[in-house]
């Protein structure tokens, strides 16, 4: 259900900056989102970047039936995203505004959800909660329906669990995470007041900048639990999104610069709090993201990475480093500085992992300090002595044996510089989650973990019957993540992934007995991040289907 009625008690306004660039594919469909949100919408300014497909075209005619439709074409494409939204801005009369992308939506009651929050809090800002809608191949089905398969993952939740007012940013550091700019309200005179705009011409994550200007200026906020975005992640378009197009260095030097220059206007603002926050969350999530990739890009592009990565880690200072020194994110960052050449990129990446996954070898200094790794001996470890349990980068192998009806899992639970036979690992449980619903149907299973003689290693077996596995939403296809618990005596435990065991190779496709004993075609395989999921095609089009793609990806590698 929409957050609220619509038929607003609100009069129009707000103007919705909609911008867009060779998309016509998508970009009347988030115009007609804005407009979707009622009278509450004064105007909707469409500004498109010298397109070359049509798009200003559509957005034309639109307008000739729409009267709050104002349709504005760049003469020359700027290259990025900021200046189409510089344009917009400086078009609209209404006095709250909002930023709409023309591959994304609004969801119906957004706009009102935010405006109440807004004017009832007297608050220059209003946000709320955005989701990434996670969407499946690029084809699509007639008017402009997606294909079914998506997967909605809520962006910086935490921040938008419930309703809350902060009179200035300060009060919530975390803010600084929530780097997007278009799931918020903005009053538009607070933005012409304090002269917030965004980088012009080509600047790629230009919401970092705008972001930090916006926290700079010390306005007051208004947090709201309501769904007002809908981020749409299209991996296997034909042209990626600015930032999805992670292929070369520059976006990650892109994405450094962006960062930097957040950072210094925060702290040129005496928001010093803020300033560091930001950079504790290069380091939790930035890095992590391209640490989990590394390992897919060719050798100049490591060594490219990792020198870049050093000197901008170099800017940091002492403190930066000393707030949760165990954090995953800060290990990887002192790993980067302690070697001058690329290391131990399977283990970051695992490290870079949600959750985080550590794994051997375990190394000590002769005094007895845990350490990185012998050859690294300066990066110590010894925060994670005292680390909770429940935040512990434990790490798990896991190997699947796929059989007929049944599949053999076997598990293996390392020590990690004796926490873990400290906490007392009893058991495992298994749990079997559907990528594209979000939903664990599968029945979970616990495995008793038995400790090896040396006590190194705690091992578990359990058995995975296909049956269990329905295809999500009938649809006859469907990736399952494994997610484990490691439960400890006393009622303690850790929720984590398990590093996938796929030997010389990548794990085959084995055809098996389902639900209903139909023939359902079962690939283990290794995530990015390097955990163990499934993928099933269930039925005759469903291996087709596999079959087929396989046949394309063999196609473009010659």
């Amino acid at each position: 259900m929409p957050p609220h009625a619509p038929h607003s008690t609100h009069g129009p306004q707000v103007g919705i900056v909609v911008i867009g660039y060779d998309d016509a594919a998508h970009v009347t469909t988030a115009v007609r989102s804005a407009l979707a949100q009622g009278p509450v919408v004064r105007e909707v300014v469409a500004v498109d970047d010298c397109s070359t497909d049509g798009s200003a075209e559509l957005l034309a005619r639109l307008a000739a039936t729409e009267p709050r439709l104002k349709v504005v074409r760049r003469r020359v494409n700027s290259g990025g995203c900021g200046s189409p939204r510089n344009t917009g801005l400086d078009r609209v009369t209404s006095p709250y505004v909002m930023f709409l992308d023309s591959d994304d939506v609004l969801p119906p009651g957004a706009v009102d959800a935010l405006l109440a929050a807004a004017t009832g809090a007297d608050a220059e800002v209003a946000g709320g909660l955005c989701v990434r809608r996670e969407l499946p191949g690029r084809r699509g089905l007639p008017g402009g329906r997606e294909l079914p398969g998506r997967r909605d993952v809520p962006w910086q939740a935490p921040l938008y669990a419930a309703h809350a007012v902060f009179e200035r940013p300060a009060q919530r550091p975390r803010l600084v995470h929530d780097t997007l700019c278009v799931n918020k309200l903005y009053r538009t005179d607070f933005l012409r007041e304090h002269g917030i705009r965004f980088p012009e011409g080509r600047f790629l994550y230009e919401d970092f900048v705008f972001t930090a200007r916006v926290l700079a200026a010390g306005p007051r906020l208004a947090l709201i639990p309501d769904r007002v975005y809908v981020w749409h992640v299209r991996r296997a378009a034909d042209r990626l999104s600015i930032s999805l197009d992670r292929a070369g260095i520059t976006n990650w030097q892109a994405r450094t610069q962006a960062s930097r220059l957040a950072y210094d206007i925060l702290l040129g603002a005496g928001q010093k709090e803020l300033a560091r926050e930001a950079r504790a969350k290069f380091l939790d999530h930035d890095l992590r993201v391209y640490a989990r990739e590394l390992g897919l890009h060719d050798t100049p592009y490591q060594r490219a990475w990792w020198a870049h990565t050093r000197a901008y880690l170099a800017e940091y200072d002492a403190s930066d480093w000393a707030h949760n020194p165990a954090a995953p994110g800060r290990l990887i960052g002192r790993v980067v500085l302690a070697s001058p050449e690329p290391r131990d990129l399977p283990r970051l990446r695992d490290l870079a992992s949600r959750p985080a996954r550590l794994l051997p070898p375990y190394t000590h200094t002769p005094d007895g300090i845990p350490v990185w790794s012998a050859a690294l001996p300066e990066v110590q470890l010894e925060p994670l002595l005292t680390r909770p349990v429940r935040l512990l980068p434990l790490a798990v192998d896991a190997e699947l044996r796929p059989r007929a009806r049944t599949a053999l899992l076997r598990l293996r639970l390392h020590e990690l510089y004796g926490r873990v036979a400290q906490a007392g690992p009893e058991a495992l449980e298994v749990e079997w989650r559907c990528r594209e619903t979000g939903r664990a149907t599968v029945p979970r299973t616990t495995a008793a973990l038995t400790p090896s003689a040396d006590g190194g290693v705690w091992s578990a077996e359990t058995t995975v019957d296909w049956a269990a596995f329905g295809s999500p939403g009938g649809r006859g296809a469907g990736t399952w993540d494994m997610r484990l618990r490691v439960c400890f005596r006393g009622g303690a435990y850790r929720e984590v992934t398990a590093h996938a065991l796929t030997g010389a190779g990548p794990l085959r496709r084995r055809a098996v007995v389902g639900a209903g004993h139909a023939v359902v075609l079962v690939q283990p395989y290794a995530t990015h991040s390097g955990a163990l999921a499934l993928r099933m095609a269930g039925g005759l089009r469903g291996v087709m289907s596999v079959i087929g793609g396989r046949l394309r990806r063999l196609l473009h590698c010659h």
